[in-house]
């Protein structure tokens, strides 16, 4: 297999926010990480708000909020609240999109997608290319000669202070390095070390489960903000958990590694690289759906083209999707019951795009989980279908930044 030499060691769509509890379940950031969440939730707000959705003391706030503001990460609105003539307004507080942007960059089996992305989670440019080979050094360097060029055409003057970038399988985000991705070939790749050395950025490394489900909790689907399962299934098949809002990663990194949950009679006889038949990767990744779509005549040169297909109407092509769906189900009680978290989150187009997909993957859960009694409320499409893999990159960056904005970053102003 292809790979860098590094040592061996043992992770633009409309955004879906809910409205959160006063006090929201704890989650491990610091207090200025705290408060610029509770500004990202509900700002324009208070100081004084503040405070009460962080439980932080006032003092504490005003502080915090003083360093953030000095950062650029913050600023005060230009409407203040409260009546009129009844003494000093309130000067509300709201993320500052103005000033610094992140940057993202997903890595995919067969392309890549770098982006860039506001303070906000908004998503500003996207450019998604094909590989032209799949050996690291090339694959890392293409990436970094996009993003010059993204740069010059859509950063306005705003400095990126960042790049996040995500992929599949065993990602170890402490090392920067993708411990494993069979379909590419990679083993130990040290890719953050290699993408600083080339843009200059800082660069956080981490799996697209685990990324996207920090987007949620940041962005999304509130009640992922307790405890939650991310499946994501796509030409790689993968999952994230978390728990009292912390995600978990795993002592060797390998957290989430589910392609191989066996889906038993209901699956084909597609032989996996594992040596076995009926895996859950081997029979929905978008590589089995193509195969599948040719063994039935369906002319399909690509996942997107069949997917395009099936939101035609093509009856072939959507049957096809639902089949993945109530597979995917399938999964998706066997995860409900090993975690029991208050949602799950399907990241997969077709649960996504398509009512009847997302409907037997309900009802597949409502037949096969012994705690799921409320498929309907518990299980959910993606908050960015649509924006998935340009969501992915970007997030990585930006929920390191909002665990702890007052840390090193060193394009952004230094702050006592």
């Amino acid at each position: 297999m292809k790979s860098l030499s590094a040592p061996a060691r043992r992770g633009p769509t409309s955004l879906r926010r809910s409205d959160i509890p006063a006090v929201a379940p704890a989650r491990r950031v610091s207090g200025a990480g705290s408060v610029l969440s509770a500004i990202l939730d509900h700002g324009p707000v208070a100081r004084s708000t503040v405070a009460r959705l962080t439980g932080l003391s006032p003092a504490s706030v005003t502080g915090h909020t003083g360093r953030l503001v000095a950062r650029g990460l913050i600023r005060e609105s230009a409407q203040a609240t409260g009546p009129k003539g009844l003494g000093r307004p309130h000067i509300p507080l709201e993320i500052d999109t103005s000033r610094h942007l992140v940057a993202g960059a997903h890595i995919a089996v067969a392309h890549s997608t770098v982006s860039l992305m506001d303070l906000r989670g908004r998503i500003l440019a996207v450019d998604r290319q094909p590989h032209r080979g799949t050996e690291p050094q090339r694959i890392l360097g293409d990436v970094a000669a996009r993003l010059p060029r993204l740069l010059a055409a859509h950063a306005a003057g705003r400095t990126v202070f960042a790049l996040g970038v995500a992929t599949g399988h065993r990602v170890d985000p402490e090392a920067g390095l993708v411990i494993e991705h069979p379909q590419l070939g990679w083993r130990n790749v040290p890719v953050r070390d290699v993408l600083a050395a080339a843009t200059g950025l800082q660069v956080q490394v981490d799996s697209h489960a685990r990324a996207l489900a920090r987007a949620e909790q940041m962005l999304g689907e509130a009640t992922t903000r307790a405890s939650m399962v991310l499946l994501f299934v796509g030409a790689v098949v993968d999952a994230a958990f978390a728990t009292a809002g912390a995600i978990h990663l795993g002592p060797r990194s390998g957290a989430g590694s589910v392609a191989h949950l066996p889906l038993g009679s209901a699956g084909g006889a597609e032989p996996c690289p594992c040596g076995r038949t009926g895996c859950l990767q081997s029979e929905v990744s978008e590589h089995a759906m193509v195969r599948r779509a040719a063994e039935q005549g369906l002319p399909a040169a690509s996942f997107t083209e069949l997917l395009d297909q099936a939101l035609a109407g093509e009856a072939r092509a959507v049957a096809l999707f639902r089949r993945r769906a109530r597979l995917v189900g399938r999964a998706a009680a066997l995860l409900l019951d090993m975690f029991d978290p208050e949602v799950l989150v399907v990241v997969e187009p077709g649960a996504g795009r398509l009512p009847q997909c997302l409907a037997d993957l309900r009802a597949e859960v409502a037949e096969r989980s012994w705690v799921c009694d409320d498929p309907e409320r518990a299980v959910v499409p993606s908050s960015f279908t649509g924006s998935v893999l340009a969501t992915a990159g970007g997030a990585v960056a930006l929920g390191v930044l909002y665990a702890d904005p007052l840390g090193s970053w060193t394009a952004l102003p230094t702050v006592s």
